[in-house]
């Protein structure tokens, strides 16, 4: 008898949920699966089971491996592993809570990622993660902003900045002028090619949020994400720091998906907090 692979060796219970991240209204953010009772699962296999999801982020929870974390994450899409993202981070830290985690420290949970320790708190009735620094920040080349230009289906002087905003995920960051030419666009999707691309734009006063927010990530077809929490939060860190916004803000994201997530932005002394509404959707076991 064979000895079975990574991928078909036996399987067991672990407790799933899955968890709609970024809205105050259950099934408008964006949703998010959890595997809470991970140890032992091969990459492989996660990766198999992310793909199967067909969700944009699948995540495993794990003993931490750093002593001042409360758990690790492994965080996967259906294609790739990535060392952070931001739904994940909060969807995450809500289901470890509510499956009976005990942070180590007052008032915060510590996650591990591969990206390094982020801290998670909870903020007016939400949880909010730290912002990661940027790995990579600052303006576009020419080519890169020609290619924006012709992807979003505009002139280019439309374009008021843009910026590398890495911090796991490879973020370009867009600026247009209103939140009206954010909801307007209809990307060209061989035109912005291997660019992940965030735009954003200001709303008018009057409106219940700031900022409108639209994230287009390449694959075989270009999927537009329905609440993105890294590129916002790399967005702030661009934004507040060229004091193009306020240093405390609320972005909508997935208006044009039917979503209604909302990003609550805030900045103090030592960080940019990233925050949201999150709802456990579907509780149970999964078997891996």
């Amino acid at each position: 008898m064979t000895s079975p692979s990574p991928r078909s060796g036996p399987l067991r219970s672990r407790l799933f949920h899955q968890v709609d991240v970024f809205s105050s209204e259950a099934y408008r953010g964006n949703p998010l699966a959890v595997v809470l009772d991970a140890e032992g699962i091969t990459g492989e296999r996660m990766q198999q089971f992310a793909n199967w999801t067909n969700l944009s982020e699948t995540t495993f929870l794990l003993p931490p491996q750093d002593a001042r974390a409360d758990y690790r994450v492994r965080i996967f899409t259906g294609s790739e592993e990535f060392p952070f993202a931001g739904h994940p981070t909060l969807g995450s830290a809500h289901a470890w809570l509510e499956s009976g985690g005990v942070p180590k420290s007052d008032g915060f949970v510590v996650q591990e990622c591969a990206a390094g320790l982020v801290k998670v708190k909870h903020d007016a009735g939400r949880l909010a993660f730290a912002a990661p620094p940027l790995t990579r920040f600052g303006p576009v080349e020419p080519g890169i902003r020609r290619q924006l230009a012709a992807g979003l289906r505009m002139p280019e002087a439309c374009i008021v900045d843009a910026s590398w905003l890495v911090n796991g995920p490879e973020w370009v960051g867009v600026l247009l002028e209103s939140a009206d030419q954010v909801l307007a666009i209809q990307p060209d999707v061989a035109a912005l090619g291997a660019l992940k691309v965030g735009v954003i734009g200001r709303h008018g006063s009057g409106a219940d949020v700031d900022f409108e927010v639209r994230t287009f990530i390449p694959g075989d077809a270009m999927m537009e994400d329905p609440v993105t929490g890294s590129f916002n939060a790399g967005a702030a860190q661009w934004l507040i720091g060229s004091h193009r916004a306020p240093r405390e803000y609320v972005a909508a994201q997935g208006t044009v998906l039917g979503r209604a997530g909302r990003i609550h932005v805030t900045a103090t002394e030592d960080d940019i907090w990233v925050g949201g509404h999150s709802a456990t959707c579907i509780r149970g076991s999964v078997l891996l």
